[in-house]
């Protein structure tokens, strides 16, 4: 099924960008977790649309109501419905772009598929479908915290082509990300970055980023050789977020420039375990968690629908300017980051629970 994922932990996600609403439906939540809106609402604001200056200014509260799976604020290890309204839709907006597909954007391929296609907003090929994931990432997040202790968290490395500094994945925290609307902790290069979407608003162009992540205290042993290793099950979460083009696990392509002796990580004892004086491994060998940091990059590309005139044809092939309407926005990287993050958690979840059955079958 093409709208879900996981196997023991597994989502189904619906909705499009202008429908009625949009959520998920959670199954295999472990019963008896204490579950409320407020546990889920926190990453829903950091995603949700007109949240700040550097965003679109389509006008969401994207408050989620739980419709199944609990009861008395516990859940019952039934399946779990979310579901969040969309209020401030404006399918007009999109009446000069049916008959003429967006640069670079799903209206082509989709109308392609399937003969027909949500031509208001991009359907299930917009963002706005990522609420789902959001939603029951946070769901994922709580279970991992509290059974578990860990920890993720995502943060904006670089936007067009403005770097951070390098950030301690070991210490950063969600206010540090947060201390910046772009969500980069580098204050100096976020200042840069805030200016430079704010000036492409402005012109009505886009660009993209990167943003970097961190999952800790992951247990030893999460993956499942050959086909499901775990940055393979990862690299699938990342690249299923809408404007993703890239993926890299520890040195990624970086780690093509180097020799294998600067490459390998030593290992060292640390504490009761076996662990490593370096991380270019990025957290996984093998396509096995081996106990270091997981640490993670995604590319976003510049958002397709901009403002500008732009040079193409309509599906009949007859030549047409396109001054795209709609509130877009300029750069995804800032409202990718509770995404990010949720997709992570999914797939950690998941993997845990395979690997705990697994542990509770051995002799």
């Amino acid at each position: 099924m093409s709208s879900s994922f996981g196997t023991l932990f597994r989502i189904s996600t619906f909705g499009e960008s202008h429908c009625k609403a949009v959520g998920v439906v959670i199954d295999g939540c472990p019963p008896g977790l204490s579950l409320s809106a407020e546990d889920i609402q926190p990453q829903l604001n950091r995603r949700r649309p007109g949240q700040s200056a550097l965003s679109t200014d389509r006008q969401e509260a994207d408050q989620v109501v739980i419709l199944s799976g609990t009861e008395n604020g516990k859940t019952l290890g039934t399946p779990i419905a979310l579901q969040v309204a969309n209020k401030d839709q404006r399918p007009k907006d999109y009446g000069n772009m049916q008959d003429i597909p967006r640069p670079s954007h799903a209206d082509y391929t989709y109308q392609m598929k399937y003969g027909i296609r949500a031509s208001s907003g991009g359907g299930r090929a917009s963002a706005r479908e990522t609420i789902g994931a959001v939603a029951s990432g946070a769901v994922a997040a709580k279970i991992l915290q509290e059974k578990f202790n860990i920890d993720i968290v995502a943060w904006v490395s670089s936007v067009g082509e403005i770097d951070s500094r390098p950030i301690d994945g070991n210490t950063i925290t969600r206010s540090d990300v947060d201390s910046t609307i772009i969500r980069c902790p580098d204050q100096a290069a976020a200042a840069k970055m805030e200016q430079l979407v704010a000036k492409l608003k402005e012109r009505g162009d886009s660009v993209g980023g990167v943003v970097s992540c961190v999952i800790r205290n992951v247990p030893i042993g999460l993956g499942e050789p050959t086909f499901e290793k775990l940055e393979a099950k990862l690299a699938q979460a990342m690249l299923a977020i809408p404007a993703t083009k890239g993926f890299e696990v520890g040195s990624g392509f970086a780690g093509t420039r180097m020799r294998g002796s600067e490459h390998n990580d030593p290992f060292i004892q640390k504490g009761v375990r076996l662990g490593t004086t370096t991380n270019n491994s990025g957290g996984i060998q093998g396509g096995i968690a081996n106990g270091e940091p997981i640490q993670l990059r995604i590319a976003f590309k510049p958002p397709a629908t901009i403002s500008l005139p732009q040079e193409t044809v309509d599906f009949s092939g007859k030549a047409a300017i396109l001054e795209a309407k709609g509130r877009h926005d300029p750069c995804v990287v800032a409202r990718a980051i509770p995404i990010v993050e949720s997709m992570a958690a999914l797939v950690i979840l998941d993997m845990l629970l395979r690997q705990e059955a697994r542990k509770a079958l051995q002799y």
